[in-house]
């Protein structure tokens, strides 16, 4: 029979359980008091156990009670920091499982173009640059949107070369697929009508004379990469706190870098950048790396790509997934499609074979590693799947978490096999606005197969499970613009506007979820970030509106008034939130 004080005991646990907070804080015979108390909030957790709280108590960077206010307080000590939130919402940093931080970067510090609404806007910044760098070197950027360039989002030469002749001009289309050049840029990397389109890659020509009108599709980008300055050292590990920065003001502190180049002894000019920022004490945020897988390439480079793998794990820089690019983008009819594209004899093509990439995802599963695949087209999203079933099928149930990005188009017969795969369906929210790139997209693929654009919903419906990431910089980063955006599936802040195919919306838990926990998980870190537990780190962003009360509308909206990595506010401060 239990004692009085073992009774004692059990009914003082019990009121503790009871009343919200968590038994992990009180574990113990003594209460080591917290650092840091957060109270009056509205806390919502992501943790399944206790989904809502109204406090958060953080000890040496962890979360060490979650609960009502009353309990949470137990733990107030005489040093402890407590901050009165004033029932501002608190959530779990987002994540981010997909985002390119030295592409990003570089392409917002040279001669950006995201800003140009116009051709016209875009001439005018690419003077300025050539002003702002007197020479005769290359002038390079990004940032183009394909949407400029009717019917197909195919740039021409003369546009640029109406701005100079005398200096080669490069630059990537948002999205990174396409380089759209001058004339001198052509002439410098001795591109002509009868130079042959690479493997994988396209020289887009006038159909009555041959010439290259300037746009570079895919691989053939490759034909002028001497012409533009090399990337130094100090770019990349700029180029990463520049990613840190703006990503932990966002509310991000886990990201997965999204395609990574490595050398065949091992090596990853890469890696080394993120080990060295790291070792600088400015790497305020989770960071895996995923290989890239290279295309003009088979199963020898399996080793090479280990190595490097073996290296970035060594030195504490999470390398545990290989991108594979299975296709391009359907308005320049580079994704793989099942059928052919509207009034057209092309289904675009794979850039791996079928047959390789089966190969490739099953050595890669059966040493416990991710696949991470681009599919853009719906035979694209198709192959993959066919991949990862075939390593499922050779290696058994591995916990091994494979996700597919992008899904532009996913036929109805595929989408159940994200959920019977145990496979991550990775869409980016936001391009479900992006109307005038869609509307190319329908020119290219028709009504019909517009059906079945981004099916979040569906794949949700059918037991598949999401993760989000922005392919930063090919859209915002902003996760709040991207919930609002996979809720309405129409443009963020205009309840107004069209919605793209709505029944594929989901709901504020999921997109939520799908921005945390999920990203936590594929990301390789949700033992210790994603959701508000106990000990998790405390990793935390206060806001200065309640997503859960406000119009849906208005969610993009919403300001990130702190982020808290590891306990420290990397944005923000607290006391200053609860005014």
């Amino acid at each position: 029979m239990p004692t009085a004080a073992t009774l004692t005991a059990r009914l003082t646990l019990g009121l503790l359980l009871a009343s919200g907070a968590t038994g992990a804080a009180f574990a113990g015979q003594k209460r080591v008091p917290a650092d840091t108390i957060i109270t009056n909030a509205r806390v919502y957790t992501v943790d399944k156990a206790r989904p809502w709280a109204e406090a958060v108590a953080i000890r040496d960077g962890k979360i060490v009670a979650v609960g009502t206010k009353a309990t949470v307080e137990k733990l107030k000590g005489s040093t402890t920091r407590v901050v009165d939130l004033g029932g501002r919402l608190v959530m779990p940093a987002f994540g981010d499982a997909h985002a390119h931080p030295l592409f990003g970067a570089l392409s917002f510090t040279r001669c950006s173009l995201h800003n140009g609404k116009s051709i016209a806007d875009y001439q005018a910044i690419i003077r300025k640059c050539i002003a702002d760098n007197p020479g005769t070197g290359t002038i390079y950027g990004a940032g183009w949107e394909d949407s400029l360039f009717p019917p197909n989002g195919v740039p021409h030469k003369k546009y640029l070369d109406a701005v100079s002749t005398d200096r080669a001009l490069i630059f990537d289309s948002v999205g990174g697929h396409t380089n759209w050049v001058n004339s001198k840029a052509l002439e410098l990397a001795g591109i002509t009508k009868d130079t042959p389109d690479p493997v994988n890659g396209t020289i887009d020509r006038d159909p009555a004379t041959g010439e290259p009108i300037g746009s570079l599709q895919e691989s053939a980008q490759g034909l002028v990469q001497k012409l533009i300055p090399p990337v130094t050292d100090k770019n990349i590990q700029d180029s990463v706190k520049y990613t840190a920065k703006l990503f932990n003001s966002l509310g991000i502190v886990s990201w997965n870098d999204a395609g990574v180049n490595w050398e065949d002894d091992g090596s990853s000019a890469m890696i080394d950048a993120y080990k060295a920022v790291h070792d600088a004490g400015e790497l305020t945020s989770y960071v895996t790396v995923s290989l890239t897988w290279k295309n003009d390439k088979g199963m020898e480079q399996l080793p090479g790509l280990l190595r490097a793998a073996a290296r970035g794990n060594a030195l504490g820089v999470p390398t545990h997934t290989v991108k594979f690019y299975v296709d391009g983008v359907i308005p320049q009819k580079t994704a793989y499609m099942i059928s052919p594209y509207e009034h057209s004899h092309e289904q675009g093509s794979a850039q791996v074979s079928p047959e390789t990439l089966k190969q490739a995802v099953t050595a890669v599963d059966a040493r416990g590693m991710h696949a991470f695949l681009h599919a853009i087209g719906d035979n694209g999203v198709r192959i993959s799947l066919d991949a990862i079933e075939a390593a499922r099928t050779a290696n058994g149930k591995k916990p091994t978490h494979h996700m597919v990005t992008h899904l532009n188009v996913v036929d109805p017969a595929d989408q159940p096999r994200f959920g019977k795969l145990d496979t991550f369906a990775q869409f980016q929210p936001t391009w479900s606005s992006w109307y005038p790139y869609m509307e190319l997209t329908e020119q290219a693929i028709g009504k019909e197969r517009m059906k079945h654009i981004y099916p979040a919903g569906s794949i949700v419906r059918m037991g598949g499970k999401l993760a989000y990431g922005a392919d930063w910089p090919v859209a915002t980063a902003n996760p709040l613009e991207g919930l609002e955006v996979a809720m309405t599936r129409r443009t963020a802040g205009d309840p107004n506007a069209r919605p793209l195919v709505a029944e594929e919306g989901i709901t504020l838990e999921q997109a939520i979820e799908s921005h945390t926990l999920n990203v936590a998980y594929v990301n390789g870190f949700d033992k210790v970030t994603g959701s508000i537990t106990p000990g998790k780190n405390a990793d935390l962003v206060v806001l200065d509106r309640d997503l859960f009360k406000i119009p849906t509308h208005e969610i993009g909206k919403t300001k990130v008034l702190v982020t808290l990595f590891k306990g420290k506010a990397v944005y923000g401060a607290l006391e200053a939130a609860g005014k």
